[in-house]
């Protein structure tokens, strides 16, 4: 008698260049999907600002039926989002330098980006490169009752409320990308579906809370932002590394605190007789101590880095997953 394939939901944390990380991994357990007499079928996939890309693009190809071509474009978009010519090298390492410097410093020198034009050109640059890379006109036709759930985290900054863009609900348009993306230091606020929105790792990073309506047995997180540090933070560059994680990590933890909850009714009977079924969380955890300006690091070397460790995680995962070894809702380590 077949076994059915594993019904699995895939959350992808963002946090700029360290995305790379996510996309990674990614690519490894799309690589991995239909590997014989392990086979599993992705559901759901969600993400947070560069998290939120990668989710697209997975989720593009799958809905094409190419998981070859899925992979493809999650290696193509970090080609291209990486600073190849020597004038992006240029001004990718000044960024770097300036940004540590002034943080050692005590605080970076910032200015609304309403009142300067290079925040108009980078949002420009990553819609013309997202849209280079997704059709948004053909996903209706593409989209089937049985295709994979995509979920898009943004905050709506005008009202306060937490955003998550269903593809269930939403025509999926390159403006909730962009909205998911907006870190407010370096975009406008994106206008879309009747809100204003700013990066979604200011609400859910990545959004899970509506994943179980796919009906996953599974949800694997693709964490970026790590659970632990080695030591103390002392330093003020160390101090705001650790902040920016905890708060990264706030709303993921709150979200999974809630199916974990709902776990524990549905063990104990409480919910017996309902819809609700136990739904296992595991993670891909990326355990390199980075400071957070690494983010802004769109050096070749660091990206194709970050993507090859993300593979690494992702393929130890998947050996110790598909062979029964994981489970639990363990974190894997």
């Amino acid at each position: 008698m077949a076994i059915s394939p594993r019904r699995v939901a895939i959350a992808c944390q963002g946090g700029g260049s360290h995305t790379a990380f996510t996309a990674g991994a990614l690519k490894k357990i799309l690589e991995n999907k239909d590997t014989e007499g392990r086979e599993f079928e992705i559901v759901a996939l969600s993400g947070t600002s560069g998290g939120s890309i990668c989710a697209l693009l997975a989720w593009y190809g799958l809905l094409m039926g190419d998981t070859a071509e899925a992979v493809e474009l999650l290696e193509s978009f970090w080609r291209d989002n990486s600073a190849d010519s020597f004038r992006e090298r240029i001004l990718n390492e000044w960024m770097l330098q300036t940004n540590r410097f002034f943080g050692n410093a005590g605080g970076t020198p910032t200015i609304s980006p309403y009142l300067t034009p290079t925040s108009a050109w980078a949002s420009d640059q990553l819609r013309d490169m997202i849209e280079r890379h997704v059709d948004f006109e053909r996903i209706e036709e593409l989209v089937k009752p049985s295709s994979p759930m995509l979920l898009i985290g943004a905050a709506d900054v005008v009202s306060g409320e937490f955003k998550a863009f269903s593809s269930r609900r939403d025509r999926i348009e390159v403006e909730m990308i962009l909205a998911s993306a907006a870190l407010p230091t370096m975009f406008e606020a994106v206008h879309t579906n009747g809100g204003v929105y700013w990066d979604g790792l200011f609400s859910q990073n990545p959004p899970v809370r509506e994943l179980p309506d796919a009906k996953p047995e599974e949800i694997w997180v693709i964490q970026i932002d790590p659970q632990g540090r080695a030591a103390e933070p002392k330093t003020m560059p160390d101090i705001m590394d650790r902040r920016n994680e905890l708060s990264g990590n706030l709303s993921l933890y709150q979200e999974i605190y809630f199916i974990e909850k709902i776990n524990e009714w549905v063990a104990e009977g409480v919910l017996s007789g309902t819809k609700h079924e136990v739904i296992e969380v595991k993670w891909i955890e990326m355990l390199r101590d980075l400071d957070s300006e690494s983010k802004l690091d769109r050096d070749p070397r660091f990206i194709q880095s970050m993507m090859a460790y993300g593979e690494d995680r992702a393929a130890a995962f998947l050996a110790d997953e598909l062979s029964g070894v994981v489970g639990g809702g363990g974190k894997a380590g």
